[in-house]
């Protein structure tokens, strides 16, 4: 066996086929991790020990991004997650951030690359899905940490990795792109615990590149806060029943008279609706107030 320098590439090159790991060729900007991806064996024993198992419950399946269903509620009180070791997927500055939209919720963050660009892996983790989703995250790949979090990677162009693949921080794991549900070429970067979604922003500095702290504790009534409040919102709003309170707009009304009246605020009533403080009110239409 030797090794090989061809156009940037390293090659591994051995007379026997069967005495090499399956994935042998790598990019040298990956230097960091050359040796590691080398010795990746996919049919070690090892294999079958994944990531922060015990916080899993030995779920591991490609299925689906969130196949455990735990209710936040759930959750422990509060994780503590080691941070050390990260590496930011990409230098791009947030373009989308993490939180509620118009009709839908933004469960990540999106950060600005060119097609093509390396997108890195955040921690050491296994692959747990190389995946398409046409109508949502195009191509994507989801890594299970050994801290315990999932980081999921969107609207790549080209996945470089398999799943089940041993993967390092800063280790390329796909191209930038614009596939799925896009309007132009970005990341769509998400933290996941237990399946749950949170802030990115909440651990990482995305200005410096950098972690906010050396560790991140997880709490259920603050880290997923928004999401909760999301779900409310969205369980209460389709119908009229239950918490959900409404009132119907009159002649001459305004969002701020209609939060005087109901004991809220202006900004509360735009987040319960989708709306902005300069939506035209029209008369007759319902408003969720609560």
């Amino acid at each position: 066996m030797h090794f090989e320098v061809r156009n940037d590439t390293l090659f591994v090159v051995t007379e026997d086929e069967g005495a090499m790991p399956h994935h042998v060729v790598f990019r040298l900007a990956d230097r960091q991790n050359i040796y590691r991806r080398i010795y990746n064996d996919e049919t070690d024993d090892l294999m079958e020990d994944h990531p922060a198992d015990d916080i899993y419950k030995s779920i591991w399946t490609s299925a689906h991004v969130n196949p455990y269903q735990l209710p936040i509620d759930s959750i422990p009180d509060s994780t503590a997650i080691d941070l050390s070791g990260f590496s930011l997927p990409v230098p791009g500055h947030i373009t989308s951030k993490f939180g509620p939209r118009r009709f839908r919720y933004h469960y990540g963050i999106d950060l600005k690359l060119q097609t093509g660009d390396s997108v890195r892996c955040a921690f050491d983790g296994q692959v747990r899905i190389v995946g398409w989703d046409p109508r949502g995250y195009g191509h994507y790949v989801v890594v299970r940490h050994t801290n315990g979090l999932e980081t999921v990677y969107g609207h790549l162009s080209t996945p470089l990795v398999d799943e089940n693949m041993r993967v390092y921080s800063g280790e390329a794991i796909g191209l930038g792109g614009n596939t799925g549900r896009s309007t132009g070429p970005h990341l769509h970067f998400e933290f996941r615990y237990l399946g749950n979604a949170f802030n990115p922003e909440l651990i990482v500095d995305f200005a410096t590149g950098t972690t906010r702290d050396s560790t991140y504790l997880i709490t259920k009534n603050g880290s997923f806060y928004h999401k909760m409040q999301a779900q409310r919102n969205s369980s209460a709003g389709s119908s009229s029943g239950g918490s959900a309170k409404y009132y119907t707009i009159r002649k001459g009304d305004t969002l701020g008279a209609i939060a005087r009246r109901n004991n809220t605020t202006v900004r509360k009533l735009c987040q319960l609706n989708g709306i902005k403080e300069t939506s035209v009110l029209q008369i007759g239409k319902k408003i969720r107030i609560r």
